[in-house]
């Protein structure tokens, strides 16, 4: 009777060691959620789900691609994508503060998709999701450079600013990875 309870601690430590190699690297780690108390569990929230990864800016030319990208989150939710936007700063566009990030964002842009509060996404101080994108493809030119990923985490196309939300190309990346086997 004694060895069945040890056996449940030691199955359970084997499971947890199971999940974290299930973990594809680029979703290692956790990124605060924008204007809210809580943290993105990456792993937890994104393992096996086809993504769009994009660095934004509040007040770059290019943000009226938010609209672009909700538009297409919509349209593909329901299969399974995800669309994770990362603002940054590290362009200079960005605002000053996350309240001000959330207002473009959420009010002006009606964004519902998930947003994380302003990281740094390219260099030695990126965060870790953005290492891995800069390792698997390229590094950010600029804002609102796009990654699409597969359910397993590898980038299979990433785009630059000037590829609109809408794009054929984007379209077809994001059709091939909602495709992909988990």
């Amino acid at each position: 009777m004694q060895m069945r309870w040890l056996a449940v601690p030691v199955l359970m430590a084997i499971g947890s060691v199971v999940m974290a190699a299930s973990c594809p690297p680029l979703l290692e780690g956790q990124l605060p959620k924008l204007r809210a108390k809580e943290s993105i569990d990456l792993c937890q929230r994104f393992a096996g789900k086809p993504l769009v990864i994009v660095n934004t800016a509040s007040f770059c030319g290019f943000a009226p691609q938010f609209k672009g990208l909700e538009a297409l989150y919509q349209r593909y939710k329901d299969q399974g994508l995800e669309v994770i936007g990362v603002p940054s700063d590290d362009f200079k566009q960005e605002a000053k503060t996350g309240e001000e990030t959330a207002k473009v964002c959420y009010v002006n842009y009606g964004v519902t998709f998930t947003m994380t509060e302003p990281q740094k996404v390219k260099g030695p101080d990126a965060v870790h999701l953005f290492k891995v994108l800069a390792q698997q493809s390229n590094a950010p030119k600029w804002n609102f450079y796009k990654y699409v990923v597969d359910r397993q985490g590898n980038v299979i196309a990433d785009f630059s600013s000037l590829t609109k939300p809408d794009s054929p190309d984007l379209i077809e990346a994001v059709e091939k990875a909602l495709a992909s086997k988990p």
